[in-house]
């Protein structure tokens, strides 16, 4: 099986240089009879980023043509349309091995370093472009043929005191809720978000939702629950389109 390193990527409007025609949704077949089998980004996970590691995206793109192939790649990419001047792409490398005479699957890794990204904007929905060529003059170009979401790492604490305390008697939780600024390039509080707080009774595995508790205009997180037994408490936050779930670290709390 033949195996080609395909040196580094390019980014922006030259990343596909095949891509035409209008809206971002737009396709195009030309010169053949190219087909895109199997489009894989990030196992099918969202992208988690926070203020100061880079993040390596992998996947791969599988596509066949009678002619045999070239390489196949995918792009993604952020805003209104893929040729329009809002848009933002992320550079991405490819090594594409043979399957058979027809077919070629080319892997695919692409980095996001959160210094370059041009702010909290393109937090959310991203789209995958994706192209292919053949041997020939052949391919086809697919600039939105699936999405992934590119999200805002978050962070949750919680404290439940006074530890011990007694049966019967009111337990207090606090806890906040930030989440990556790529902006500022630190954590920020997230404000008016629903978060969960769970217990588990010792001896148990499993936690159970006990209320819903919003964060302040600082992320903070306040309530109080009656005290019944032994156990751990902790905040969980679902997470949004744009930001990540996360689950706090468990507070033990001795009742007597």
């Amino acid at each position: 099986m033949r195996k080609t390193a395909i040196g580094a990527a390019l980014s922006g409007a030259l990343a596909l240089t095949a891509l035409t025609g209008g809206g971002a949704h737009a396709d195009e077949v030309w010169g053949g009879n190219t087909t895109i089998v199997n489009v894989s980004v990030n196992g099918g996970k969202d992208v988690a980023i926070g203020t100061q590691n880079t993040v390596t995206i992998k996947g791969s793109v599988t596509a066949n043509d009678p002619d045999g192939m070239d390489f196949a790649r995918w792009v993604l990419w952020h805003g209104s349309d893929y040729f329009e001047p809002d848009a933002y792409s992320l550079q991405a490398g490819r090594t594409c091995t043979d399957i058979d005479a027809t077919t070629i699957k080319c892997a695919i890794t692409a980095t996001i370093d959160p210094q370059d990204l041009p702010g909290n904007s393109v937090a959310g929905k991203w789209y995958v472009a994706v192209d292919a060529y053949d041997k020939g003059n052949g391919g086809i170009a697919v600039n939105a043929y699936t999405t992934v979401y590119v999200k805002r790492y978050s962070r949750l604490s919680v404290n439940a005191s006074p530890e011990p305390v007694t049966k019967g008697k009111t337990i207090t939780v606090t806890g906040k809720l930030t989440r990556a600024n790529w902006e500022t390039f630190d954590y920020r509080g997230y404000t008016n978000q629903p978060v969960k707080l769970q217990f588990r009774k010792a001896g148990t595995s499993t936690f159970n939702t006990v209320k819903t508790v919003y964060t302040n205009s600082y992320g903070n997180l306040k309530t109080t629950v009656t005290a019944s037994t032994d156990g751990y408490w902790r905040y969980y936050f679902p997470g949004t389109t744009t930001t990540t779930s996360v689950k706090a670290t468990s507070d033990f709390v001795d009742v007597q």
